[in-house]
């Protein structure tokens, strides 16, 4: 079965919508009038119940099918923009300096009002589905806020499903594979406090630039000499800030870094070593050093039986030579871990063609995405809520 013939007739009204949401991006938990654009448009729909404010700002729409079933399954789609400039020149670029849809989730939010759309209108299923509309992907643990919300009991789902756009996988083919697709993404900040001086006297001074560069070469040495190679990980230091001027040495020097990793042992690994290096080059030195670890969601992991279910709708819509059913895991990080760590379920990518990556100031969602998106969601539906 290719796409459907209404998600196709769809497409430009939901290009429409997805183009307003990337126009008035909002950040983390503060996505208010996007909440309200998706309740509004559900109420539009004749969507049985709207239910806002579920993980502070997310909204949940129930729509029951015309069987009896009592079976519910849970859609998710993330709402959150970035705080990132946008310099595509498109018509509908970000009217909000600072802040732009560079990751896809105004189409993600408006597939998904797509599909409301389409099974509100049909209902061809036994059982209710759950349309879950995030905030706060993106560093802010929405998923986890919702689920602490009561949001799997309180509508009985019991299994959930999510979507992401992906850069490079060309349009009208999906990706997906079982266990960890995508990482468990954590952060630090190392503070280390020397003692700051004139530049012509460094031995009179504990010099904590010279003390961090020697911590950005030997936290590599995790990956390298303490992980097990078969097993992935990814440490960097992104950020490395110090200094005033060209002829002071600093009291203060610091650090900031990401760490990803595709397993719990690793993870452990990985943060215990970065504590032990740190402690020991900068004492070593006569320094000082503060560790702030912060471990954001776990790893993405498919639940086998889910993704079998996911490989079979993708497959019934594009072909199964469009469909990659074991792609190769991300280092990124996705806060949907939380849901399937609650539900059983499945995450799987869709094409978003030749763009610019994402979290780039030149990254669009691509609208001819749309109408695979919708038939996706719709056909997994049906598949999951038979008689």
């Amino acid at each position: 079965m290719p796409i459907l013939n209404r998600a196709a007739e769809l497409q430009g009204e939901v290009s429409e919508w997805r183009r307003y949401i990337h126009e008035n991006p909002e950040i983390l938990y503060e996505v208010e009038n996007t909440a309200s654009f998706v309740e509004q448009k559900l109420k539009e729909f004749g969507v049985d119940e709207v239910v806002p404010g579920i993980g502070r700002t997310g909204v949940v729409g129930i729509i029951r099918g015309k069987g009896s079933g009592s079976r519910t399954i849970g859609l998710r789609a993330d709402m959150d923009a970035l705080p990132l400039t946008e310099i595509t020149g498109k018509p509908w670029a970000s009217k909000a300096p600072g802040k732009m849809h560079a990751c896809g989730h105004d189409g993600h939010t408006s597939m998904l009002l797509g599909a409301a759309k389409y099974l509100a209108e049909t209902r061809n299923f036994n059982g209710t589905v759950a349309l879950i509309f995030q905030p706060a992907e993106e560093g802010g643990a929405g998923a986890l806020a919702m689920i602490e919300d009561g949001m799997m009991e309180r509508f009985g789902i019991e299994e959930v499903y999510g979507m992401h756009n992906m850069p490079g996988i060309p349009v009208g083919q999906f990706a997906i594979r079982k266990g960890g697709i995508m990482a468990a993404p954590d952060r630090f900040t190392i503070t280390i406090k020397g003692r700051g001086g004139h530049a012509a006297q460094p031995h009179k001074t504990i010099d904590p630039i010279f003390i961090g560069s020697q911590l950005v070469g030997s936290l590599q040495a995790i990956a390298a000499r303490n992980a097990d190679p078969v097993r992935s990980i990814v440490i960097s230091v992104t950020r490395f800030d110090a200094g005033t001027t060209h002829n002071i040495i600093p009291d203060e020097a610091m650090l900031w870094g990401t760490v990803r990793t595709h397993s719990e042992e690793t993870r452990d690994l990985a943060e215990n070593r970065i504590r032990q290096i740190v402690h020991g080059i900068v004492g070593a030195h006569g320094a000082e050093a503060a560790i702030d670890y912060y471990r954001q969601c776990p790893v993405t992991s498919n639940h086998d039986r889910e993704t079998e279910h996911a490989i079979g709708v993708a497959t019934e819509i594009v072909g199964a030579s469009n469909v990659d059913p074991n792609v190769d895991p991300s280092m990124a990080g996705e806060d949907f871990a939380f849901m399937l760590n609650s539900r059983p379920g499945a995450f799987i990518f869709i094409g978003n063609g030749d763009t610019a990556p994402l979290h780039n100031p030149r990254y669009d969602f691509d609208d001819e995405s749309i109408s695979f998106g919708i038939s996706y969601w719709v056909r997994l539906v049906e598949h999951r809520l038979t008689e």
